[in-house]
């Protein structure tokens, strides 16, 4: 039976029993930071059993996609080296809220497994677990079921405290947990291992192949349990192991769709199929995890999901380079992992293009360091050192790009062991050099313990307020005197504190009076969440704590702030119109001048693309909708349709803005009455900051009629520099750019004939080392196309030969390194040019008998064409 038909079997039967089917949630868990990924099937049901969410239905099944790769539930290093450890798994569950309890539950799992109308597994091959003390399930099994008493076993507390023990499930320290009951199957005498409970019990013989979880207590702080009011079931199985069953093989590696990906793996890795090599499971099972990472939103990255995406790139590209594939290969198998599980998740189809885009960015990066990073693993090793040293494994990590797991695989793999404690401490030593060299935010750094600031700028420019606190170089003080900078904490503000990707308000608190204080308030931020800070200086006067004063923010700011606020929703929703709604938010930036967006996308966005995009949001501006703000509880905001942004925290209750019918977001800035307020949008540029985001640049209203009237201007002095008439400025463009090209040809026809005559006179310059000709030299005036050619011309002229030839030009070093075809096998022109390449500040590469290289320190060109000899010597 194929996976797939096993998959709609268990969704079939459970709708059957009046179980609503509910779709896979994505593996970013939705509103949940104690949790990195979805790691089972009941995440996205979390809030349900914990009573702070209703659903429509009391009975749900699903087939959850599930990664554990990182953080507490973490298969990583297991992974390709056993028969069923996976970093991406479907789990297939049912799950009911407070309706059927244990008797349902287990006569459910049994009937689907054994009856010859499901699965119809042999009843003789399948054993079962309970906890040690719930005789309830164990009477279900024993009485109800009929399972022989041999075939049941208890397990108690088996991990060394009450309550921990592999047949008791907790959500956490407190909370919800109940005894679970699980079912086994038996692969046979021939497969080693012993039953659950046995000291052999780790074996593959019998594998866990049903989790059947009831919740029926809930556990508080002192370790007491109490009875749940509405005892509920979470269950669990497997699909991969599921199929290895059905499918009579002992691996999950063999089963229909892993194994048609291990043979993908096999093909592109250019080795021959077979489920003995570790190195191609761990493939296989790799591209599922990446592909669906990034088709829910997961990029690589340097921090959280997206480093874990990064992670498991890399090694799945490192047991790619293991088995002797040193080019590309690991995002081709995008297309053969969409063919096997497009059906059931159309995703991995609509996104396979953009899929592989991003895992090839991030395999193109990671091989060009690489082969460096090995070298470097090799080197250290050297002498026969079995310990490779913390120093070196931070260097992996901080320069190469190998993260920490993929250097202690390496280890793992060679026996050797790693110095971990060195790689933390260099790691830590890095981490303080980093902090010191960080921005001082002086708002954020201060200690207050008073009451919070109530703001009113979503409807007021100006208020009347209290002085909270005052502060000075970070300490707390009582008064400010003019000349003094410091933080001022108001009891109330008009004043927007940075957040959500805008900047702080500027403006002006000041007392009534003559000569009454006046603070200039250069920008605002938060001493807590509720709490603002602003800083500035005491332009004069003298405040103090406890002074009523008026807070006033700069409107014209304000207001050019709101205007590329407001534009920003509407260009996140227009990206997501005409890209695809793959785009997510990555971070942004909005100030009163521009409006800085960055958003997953794996390619530039054409000139074509980005005119659609100022359409869109231009003619949204122009329908002039209303744009109004609601409080929300955050689940309420979800379901109306309200976008949280990727990677920010909400709470509870949320703000809900929406424009018309065109966007609707949480976020609590500032912004424009109508859209029509925005006036005009244009976007001004458009690039990449990241493998797989994109960052997008755009100017609203004044700032947007300024942009046109400057480009404008340029337009008007390039057409009188050049002497064309108005409406002809590209018709004379193109004719300069034909004659122009015209001129280069020529100068490299001369550059030609130079370089010839040129390399008749260097021959005479060339040494004797050993029986090689070196000739390691410096030409005026050439560039690397001349170089090139005079290096040929040389090798022709000198017989065997190693050369080196370097030009410097407007502060840049060019090197061309060339090396006859008898003297590969001794002597590499990538070697040979990097040996002068890294004196020069630079680095290169090339082929064996011809390699090309830069350098940013001329004055070091001499000295190091001096040290070729000596080093063709050594060889």
């Amino acid at each position: 039976m194929r996976t797939a038909e096993i998959r709609q079997k268990f969704l079939h039967f459970f709708e059957g029993k009046d179980h609503q089917i509910v779709a896979s949630s994505p593996l970013v868990p939705g509103n949940d930071p104690t949790i990195m990924f979805t790691v089972a099937g009941m995440v996205q049901f979390k809030d349900v059993f914990l009573g702070f969410e209703k659903r429509g239905y009391t009975r749900a099944t699903t087939s959850q996609k599930c990664l554990r790769a990182g953080g507490k539930h973490n298969d990583l290093e297991n992974v390709g080296y056993t028969a069923r450890h996976h970093t991406f798994f479907e789990m297939l569950g049912n799950f009911s809220f407070g309706d059927y309890f244990k008797r349902d539950a287990i006569t459910y799992a049994w009937e689907f497994l054994t009856s010859p109308q499901w699965l119809n597994l042999p009843k003789e091959k399948l054993m079962v677990t309970v906890y040690a003390s719930d005789d309830e399930a164990y009477d279900i099994w024993h009485k109800t079921v009929g399972l022989p008493a041999e075939k049941i076993v208890r397990i108690g507390d088996n991990k060394g405290a009450p309550y921990a023990s592999d047949n008791f499930w907790t959500m956490g320290d407190t909370g919800p947990c109940g005894p679970c009951t699980e079912i086994f199957y038996d692969h046979g005498p021939d497969v080693a291992g012993g039953p659950p409970g046995s000291p052999d019990e780790d074996g593959d013989r019998f594998m866990e192949i049903w989790n059947n979880v009831f919740m029926q207590f809930n556990r508080d702080e002192a370790g007491v349990l109490h009875p749940l009011p509405k005892p509920s079931v979470d269950t669990g199985m497997g699909l991969e192991r599921l199929s290895t069953v059905l499918q009579g093989v002992k691996s999950n590696y063999e089963t229909d769709i892993l194994a048609s990906l291990v043979k993908a793996a096999a093909r592109e890795t250019g080795v021959a199929y077979t489920q003995d090599q570790p190195s191609l499971k761990v493939i296989a099972d790799h591209i599922r995890a990446c592909a669906f990472l990034v088709a829910d939103g997961v990029l690589p990255s340097n921090e959280g999901r997206g480093y874990v995406l990064r992670r498991i790139v890399r090694r799945a590209v490192r047991h790619g380079y293991k088995l002797g594939q040193k080019g590309l290969f690991f995002h081709k198998l995008v297309a053969d992992l969409a063919s096997a599980m497009g059906d059931a998740y159309p995703q991995l189809i609509e996104g396979q293009a953009r899929i592989t885009a991003a895992l090839k960015a991030e395999e193109e990066q990671f091989a060009r360091t690489l082969d460096i990073g090995m070298a470097l693993l090799e080197k250290s090793l050297e002498g026969g050192k079995r310990t490779l040293d913390g120093k070196t494994a931070f260097t992996l990590h901080s320069t190469y790009g190998f993260p920490i797991d993929l250097t202690a695989d390496i280890c793992r793999e060679r026996e050797l062991e790693l110095d971990m404690a060195g790689y933390e401490k260099e790691l830590a030593e890095e981490q303080e050099r980093g902090r010191a060299a960080g921005k001082f935010n002086a708002a954020a750094n201060v200690e207050y313990n008073g009451n919070d600031t109530i703001f009113e700028g979503y409807v007021a420019n100006s208020c009347e307020a209290r002085v909270l606190a005052l502060y000075k170089d970070g300490a707390a003080v009582e008064v400010l005197n003019a000349g003094e900078a410091g933080v001022v904490v108001l009891d109330n503000t008009a004043f927007y504190a940075e957040g959500g990707g805008q900047v702080g308000d500027s403006g002006e608190i000041s007392a009534s009076g003559g000569l009454a204080a006046l603070f200039d308030v250069q920008d605002t931020q938060k001493v807590k969440a509720a709490v603002f800070g602003h800083q500035g200086k005491l332009v004069r006067g003298t405040l103090r704590l406890g002074d009523t004063v008026t807070a006033t923010i700069d409107l014209h700011k304000r207001l050019a702030t709101a205007r590329n606020h407001s534009a920003t929703h509407l260009l996140h929703a227009a990206l997501r119109e005409v890209l695809g709604t793959h785009v997510q938010q990555k971070g942004s930036l909005v100030n009163n001048e521009r409006t800085r967006f960055d958003f997953a996308h794996t390619q530039a966005v054409s000139a074509e693309e980005i005119a659609k995009i100022e359409a869109v949001v231009n003619h949204v501006i122009a329908q002039n909708y209303p744009v109004s703000a609601t409080i929300m509880k955050q689940d309420e905001a979800l379901k109306a349709g309200a976008m949280a942004l990727f990677g920010e925290k909400y709470g509870d209750e949320v703000r809900v803005l929406k424009m018309g019918q065109f966007s609707t977001e949480l976020c609590g800035g500032t912004h424009v009455q109508r859209t029509g307020d925005i006036g005009f949008f244009k976007i001004v540029a458009e690039g990449g900051v990241a493998a797989g985001i994109r960052r997008v640049e755009a100017v609203t209203g004044e700032g947007a009629l300024a942009y046109v009237q400057d480009m404008e201007r340029e337009v008007k002095r390039a057409t009188q520099l050049i002497g064309a008439q108005p409406g002809d400025l590209l018709g004379k463009l193109e004719k300069l750019q034909l004659e122009q090209k015209a001129l280069e040809k020529e100068v490299a026809k001369l550059k030609g004939k130079l370089a010839a005559s040129a390399g008749d006179s260097l021959q005479d310059q060339a040494v004797e080392v050993n029986g090689i000709k070196v000739l390691a030299a410096q030409v005026e005036g050439a560039d690397n196309n001349a170089l090139r050619e005079m290096v040929d011309k040389l090798k022709d002229k000198l017989g065997s030969a190693a050369i080196v030839l370097g030009a410097v030009a407007e502060g840049k070093v060019a090197l061309v390194a060339g090396v006859t075809a008898d003297l590969t096998g001794r002597i590499k022109a990538g070697e040979l040019v990097n040996l002068v390449a890294q004196q020069v500040g630079g680095k290169g590469g090339g082929r064996p008998d011809m390699a090309m290289a830069g350098g940013t320190q001329p004055e070091g060109l001499s000295a190091a064409l001096a040290s070729v000899a000596d080093w063709v010597k050594s060889k």
